[in-house]
């Protein structure tokens, strides 16, 4: 059998489940998870390689309609990971709100001409579970093959991880070496991950509308000391939602730090020292050369 490489992207849309599914097939944590939807704002990368191929997993924003700003710049990305994959996953959860938007996503995929599968996900509600089979019967019809995958799965079951990822395989093009080192899983540099980290554990903590409007910025990053030592900014878009951020007596901003850090030091392997501020800059999701700073850059046609 040839070696086999290539990009697999993850369709849905938001709050579909895919940086679960993502984090689960790479076997890593590579993808934020929340239970709020569109916490995914840039494409990234997950990899799992074998002896037989590399299969490079793409997690792309959610699909939503927008030309301006922060969401521009989300309905371009998620758009461009479905011309610029090798294969697709079009990710459907049974609990999806409106069936149009299901038919939405498998009707996207099916016509990019790509190779695909469906993948259902969220199969253990069990007063969605007729939905299966509905969902099952809308993927084959526009010929494609369906898999299906619960919570229960995510927490170790390695033989259907395993099976999903030879399917996945499958849909690879021949190629005469893998795209990037076996060794990696995932193309996010330390520095990335633990903005991306930070603003996860801001999704966790504020429970309101606040962290659509929360960027995270690394100032200073020094892995050469004894202890690492990571300066971070996060970022609102109001001067009066900094005391949300920050809580009476300074408690909310001390667990996102406190949660953070735990979890830079599962990544890191050694314990860092973190230290959070938080600034406001009005509007910053509006603002081209703000959305430049931050790494999200949208790309003008002409």
């Amino acid at each position: 059998m040839s070696y086999k490489a290539g990009f697999l992207g993850l369709i849905g849309q938001p709050n579909a489940g895919k940086s679960t599914l993502m984090n689960f097939l790479v076997d890593e944590k590579v993808s934020i998870v929340s239970a709020k939807p569109q916490t995914t704002r840039r494409r990234i990368l997950g990899i799992w390689s074998t002896d037989k191929g590399q299969v490079v997993f793409v997690d792309a924003p959610g699909l939503i309609k927008s030309d301006s700003g922060l969401n521009g710049f989300l309905a371009q990305e998620a758009h461009d990971v479905i011309n610029s994959s090798d294969a697709l996953l079009a990710i459907i959860p049974v609990d999806e709100q409106k069936p149009e938007d299901a038919e939405k996503v498998l009707d996207l995929v099916s016509k990019s001409g790509k190779p695909w599968i469906g993948v259902i996900t969220k199969t253990d509600i069990e007063e969605k579970a007729h939905r299966v089979m509905i969902l099952r019967k809308m993927i084959e019809d526009r010929g494609g093959k369906s898999m299906s995958i619960s919570a229960t799965a995510y927490a170790g079951d390695a033989e259907e991880r395993e099976a999903m990822l030879i399917e996945f395989l499958e849909l690879m093009p021949a190629s005469p070496a893998p795209l990037y080192d076996t060794e990696l899983f995932t193309n996010e540099n330390v520095r990335e991950m633990a903005a991306e980290i930070i603003r996860e554990k801001c999704f966790e903590n504020l429970h309101h509308e606040l962290p659509y409007n929360i960027a995270v910025r690394i100032i200073k990053f020094d892995e050469n000391a004894a202890l690492p030592k990571i300066y971070a900014e996060i970022i609102v878009s109001r001067e009066s939602h900094k005391p949300i951020v920050i809580g009476k007596g300074a408690s909310v901003i001390k667990k996102i730090g406190m949660d953070a850090r735990k979890e830079l030091e599962k990544l890191m392997d050694e314990k860092v020292f973190l230290d959070l501020n938080v600034t406001a800059k009005p509007e910053w999701f509006g603002n081209k050369r703000m959305m430049k700073e931050l790494g999200y850059v949208v790309e003008s046609e002409d």
